[in-house]
C-alpha cells in the first residue's frame, strides 16, 4: 500500500494538507471524499533522501500509557497542544518522543489531531486514526481514547495467548532438529568407530542408523539448503493472494488449530467492530478497517462480502450467516443486537465470551500437543540409542 501526499478543502472551505495510505490514486480520492474532503492535489510520496534517525518500534504497553494519560488530560480540560507538549517532554522512548513532537507541530500548524496521527502509520494504525477522528467530530475524544486503551490491552492479551499456544510446539521442534543433527553429526560416528574395533556383524537397525549418519555427513548442506529453500518458497507463496487464501483455508479446516483460529478471528472481529461502532464510526468504514486487520484471507473475504451486502441495503446478520465462517451463535446475537439497537454492546459481549473461549482452547491445545511432541522427540532419540546399544548387547550375549 502506497502513501499519498494530498492537499484539499473541507466543506467549509478550510484548506487541509496531509498524507494518506491507499493502493491507487483513485482509492486515495475515495478515502478523502469519505472524510468530507475535496482533494485538489494528490501525488505519490517519494522516498526521502538523506539519513533519517530510526524511530524504533513503539510497544503496545507504551501506547496504552500514552492514551490513558492523554485521555485524563483531555478530560481535565487541557488544550490539545499542551497535552502533546507535556507527554512528549516526559516520554522516555526517543522514537516515540520524536513522533509526538511532530504530531504537536502539525496540530499547531492547523491540522486535525487525526490527520497528524495519520502521518505515522507504523505507530498509529488506521483503526486508531479513525477512532480519534470520530472522537474529534463528536467532541468525545477522552471517551474514545479510554476505549482505545481498553481495546489495545485486550488485543495484546489475545496475541499473548496465541503466542503461548505456538511457542511450545515450535520450540520443541527446533530442539528435536538440533538433537537429530548432533546425533547424526557427532554421536553416531563415535559409536561406529567403537563398533569397528569390536568386529562382527552389526544388527540391521544399527546399520540403518549408521548409513543415515554417513548420508548426512556427506549431504548435510543439501538438507540445510532444502529447509531454507522450503521456507523461502513457503514465504513467497504466502505473499501471493492465491497462496495466502489456500493456506488460510487449510488452517481453518485443521482439526484442533482450525477451531482455535476461528475463535481468535471471531474475538478480534467483534472486539474491533464493537469498539468502532460504539465510537460513532460508520458501519461501512468500520467493516473495511476490520477486514484489513483480520489476518486471515477467508475471514477478510467474508467481511467484505457482508460490507457489500450492507451497502446494498441488507442487514448485517443475513449475509454474515451466508458466509459460513462465523458460528451461528454469533450471527444470532448480532441479529438481536440489530433489532434492539444495541449492536455495540452485543459485539462487546460476544468478544468477551470468545476471548475466554480462546484462553480455554489454548490450554487444551497445549495440553494435547505436549505429549505428542514428547513422544515424537522421545521416539527419535530412543530409536538412535537402541540402535547404538544393540551391538553391545549382542556382544555381551556372545561372551556369555
Amino acid at each position: 500500500m502506497a502513501e499519498w501526499v494530498w492537499e484539499g478543502r473541507t466543506r467549509s472551505g478550510e484548506v487541509r494538507k496531509g498524507t494518506i495510505e491507499a493502493d491507487t490514486e483513485k482509492d486515495a480520492h475515495l478515502k478523502l471524499r469519505q472524510q468530507n474532503i475535496k482533494p485538489d492535489k494528490i501525488k505519490k510520496k517519494g522516498k526521502t533522501s538523506g539519513f533519517q534517525m530510526p524511530t524504533g518500534r513503539v510497544k503496545a504497553s507504551q501506547l496504552v500509557i500514552f492514551v490513558r494519560q492523554f485521555s485524563t488530560m483531555i478530560d481535565a480540560g487541557l488544550p490539545l497542544v499542551q497535552c502533546l507538549d507535556i507527554l512528549s517532554s516526559q516520554e522516555p522512548h526517543k522514537g516515540f518522543k520524536r513522533i509526538l513532537l511532530q504530531v504537536k507541530q502539525d496540530v499547531e500548524s492547523g491540522a486535525t489531531f487525526a490527520d497528524s496521527l495519520r502521518k505515522h502509520p507504523s505507530t498509529f494504525d488506521t483503526l486508531f486514526v479513525n477512532l480519534v477522528a470520530a472522537g474529534e467530530i463528536g467532541g468525545i475524544l477522552d471517551t474514545i481514547l479510554n476505549r482505545l486503551a481498553a481495546y489495545i490491552e485486550k488485543n495484546v492479551k489475545l496475541k499473548r495467548q496465541v503466542k503461548s499456544a505456538l511457542t511450545y510446539p515450535i520450540g520443541t521442534l527446533v530442539v528435536a532438529m538440533g538433537v537429530v543433527f548432533a546425533l547424526l553429526k557427532w554421536v553416531i560416528p563415535t559409536f561406529e568407530g567403537m563398533f569397528k574395533d569390536m568386529g562382527g556383524q552389526m544388527p540391521a537397525l544399527t546399520q540403518l542408523v549408521i548409513n543415515a549418519s554417513h548420508w548426512f555427513q556427506s549431504y548435510w548442506y543439501y538438507v540445510v539448503g532444502a529447509i531454507m529453500a522450503f521456507l523461502w518458497l513457503f514465504k513467497k507463496t504466502l505473499s501471493t493472494e492465491k497462496g495466502r487464501t489456500a493456506f488460510d483455508t487449510t488452517m481453518l479446516k485443521m482439526p484442533l488449530i482450525g477451531s482455535l483460529i476461528r475463535k481468535i478471528a471471531v474475538a478480534k472481529f467483534t472486539r474491533t467492530l464493537g469498539t468502532m461502532v460504539s465510537s460513532g464510526v460508520p458501519i461501512l468504514d468500520a467493516l473495511e478497517i476490520v477486514a484489513k486487520s483480520a489476518g486471515n484471507k477467508v475471514i477478510e473475504s467474508a467481511i467484505y462480502f457482508v460490507r457489500d451486502k450492507i451497502s446494498e441495503g441488507s442487514n448485517m446478520a443475513d449475509p454474515l450467516a451466508k458466509t459460513n465462517v462465523f458460528p451461528s451463535m454469533v450471527v444470532q446475537m448480532i441479529a438481536v443486537g440489530e433489532s434492539t439497537g444495541a449492536m455495540d454492546t452485543m459485539l462487546q459481549k460476544i468478544a468477551d465470551f470468545y476471548e475466554d473461549e480462546v484462553e480455554v482452547a489454548v490450554e487444551s491445545v497445549t495440553k494435547m500437543i505436549e505429549p505428542l511432541m514428547m513422544v515424537f522427540v522421545g521416539g527419535i532419540v530412543g530409536t538412535v540409542l537402541i540402535a547404538m546399544y544393540l551391538p553391545i548387547f549382542s556382544m555381551a550375549g556372545n561372551v556369555k
